[in-house]
């Protein structure tokens, strides 16, 4: 990667000295095995969820929580009781990230480049970060331990959970009208601050391949790493199926149809909301997974499945997966008791990817050989106040309101509202981005026909190990890893 600004990478470097900070590179985020023997041992004295720069290697899929170190991929599997169908369904479990969401993942992907080629200034600019939820905290929490001053944009009616976080971290908050679904008044606000404030640079997860590029290149070989571990030798990889959202997590799809033969990628939204599926609109409550349009930075070309989920179903279930009477109607129904105590690791969104890869796993027909992946994206820790609205709502959560919960809205799931997807139907999807990326947000037709091109992808992919170069001569010249071993590993205030 060339430098953009040197006196900005130098003003860059000497920050990241002062406070410490050592980059990991995307190998490292991928393989934690291969982090420095110094930074291990630091990083067991600290916090997760501490704004400390070392958590910066804790943007893995691969954190032990027990040991405070590196282990396996954090991976779930939703027993064949839970979602009636033979396939094996497995998720990556995103609550044991910092912020508790993988998106600080997809967020160090579009910063950090900037940050070591000198494009962005870490002592005068101001990273702004849109959102429809946990991308924006992830966003937050990055620049945080990079020493970066920052700014949240989301839509008002998120989860109180969420807006409590970045007040906490002193984040300067836009609120923006409406629900997930309102993702244009985000980026009309990204203009208006682009305008006014200078100082202000956009990190827009929906158009930033930074964010694709995160999830191929990490994400990706995770989920294989996962399969590898867990799949006997008849098994298949089945595919990916993740929500539309930024399309980042797509990404992963990608890497394992390169990897794997015969894999899929589903692409899920709300049902409310179908504008994949039916070139729709609305709003929905499935939070964090924002539509209304195609995201840039989806690979359209390579999706094959579109699935639509019931919001309203996915509200059931984060009751029947999180109140007593849910949870004792599963464990009587035969679903295990450890996997019973593990359900809290879905929230909305996860729930929603987990119903999306029930659709898949039923409409291709999946046996007990098929692996079918996903995300768990978040946990129910962000939404427990969603919980308290609904009991207020609706009442208490009985046994019998569970039985019907669990046996329409999970063992129900059907094959209704998804699409398999033709050469047509995917050229159709991929022109619907004219409307939003060329006539609103001055991207131009050249650059949305390049895009059609898997040669385009082809190229973007290639550019990964230019960046794990770029970070390790950005920390050389910091410095700071062989200062943190010249203390034996000891942080040190700043």
């Amino acid at each position: 990667m060339k430098v953009v600004d040197p006196a900005v990478r130098a003003r860059a470097v000497d920050r990241c000295r002062e406070l410490g900070v050592v980059i990991p590179t995307l190998e490292q985020q991928r393989d934690p095995t291969t982090v420095d023997p110094v930074v291990k041992r630091a990083l067991v004295d600290i916090d997760m969820q501490t704004p400390d720069p070392l958590n910066l290697f804790r943007i893995t899929w691969r954190n032990d929580l027990g040991s405070g170190g590196f282990g396996e991929v954090n991976a779930l599997e939703i027993p064949r009781e839970l979602t009636g169908v033979p396939a094996r369904i497995i998720g990556l479990v995103g609550e044991r990230f910092p912020t508790g969401a993988h998106k600080v993942g997809a967020a160090f992907g579009c910063l950090v480049p900037r940050l070591v080629t000198g494009e962005f200034d870490p002592t005068a600019h101001r990273a702004v970060w849109p959102s429809t939820g946990n991308y924006c905290r992830g966003g937050v929490f990055d620049s945080a331990l990079l020493g970066c001053a920052s700014i949240a944009i989301l839509p008002e009616e998120m989860s109180r959970e969420r807006f409590e976080w970045l007040e906490a971290m002193g984040a300067e908050i836009i609120a923006t009208p409406g629900c997930e679904s309102n993702v244009k008044e985000i980026f009309d606000a990204c203009w208006e601050i682009r305008s006014a404030r200078p100082e202000a640079v956009v990190f827009n997860q929906f158009e930033e391949f930074g964010n694709y590029l995160w999830h191929f290149g990490v994400t990706g070989p995770a989920v294989a790493s996962a399969f590898a571990r867990i799949a006997g030798p008849s098994d298949r990889m089945a595919g990916w199926v993740s929500a539309t959202g930024s399309a980042g997590t797509l990404g992963t799809g990608d890497y394992l149809k390169q990897e794997f033969l015969g894999s899929r990628i589903t692409a899920s939204e709300a049902l409310q909301c179908p504008t994949l599926l039916r070139t729709g609109f609305g709003g929905h409550r499935i939070e964090g997974i924002g539509d209304k349009h195609v995201p840039w930075i989806h690979n359209v070309r390579n999706t094959d499945f579109v699935a639509a989920i019931d919001d309203e179903s996915t509200m059931r279930l984060l009751r029947l997966f999180n109140e007593p009477a849910g949870r004792d109607l599963l464990v009587a129904r035969g679903v295990p008791e450890e996997d019973v105590h593990e359900l809290p690791l879905l929230g909305i969104s996860s729930i929603a990817n987990l119903l999306a890869a029930i659709k898949t796993a039923r409409w291709y027909e999946m046996d007990e050989n098929d692996l079918l992946f996903t995300s768990f994206t978040d946990s129910v820790g962000l939404y427990r106040t969603r919980l308290s609205e609904l009991a207020a709502e609706h009442g208490e959560y009985d046994p019998v309101t569970a039985a019907v919960d669990f046996e329409r809205r999970l063992l129900g799931t059907t094959t209704d509202h998804v699409k398999e997807l033709t050469f047509p139907d995917r050229k159709s999807i991929h022109n619907l981005k004219y409307f939003t990326w060329v006539e609103q947000q001055r991207r131009t037709v050249q650059e949305l026909d390049a895009l059609w091109s898997p040669a385009f992808w082809l190229d973007l992919q290639a550019q990964i190990p230019e960046w794990d170069q770029a970070i390790r001569d950005f920390n050389a010249d910091t410095g700071a890893l062989e200062a943190l071993a010249d203390r034996g590993g000891a942080r040190v205030s700043t």
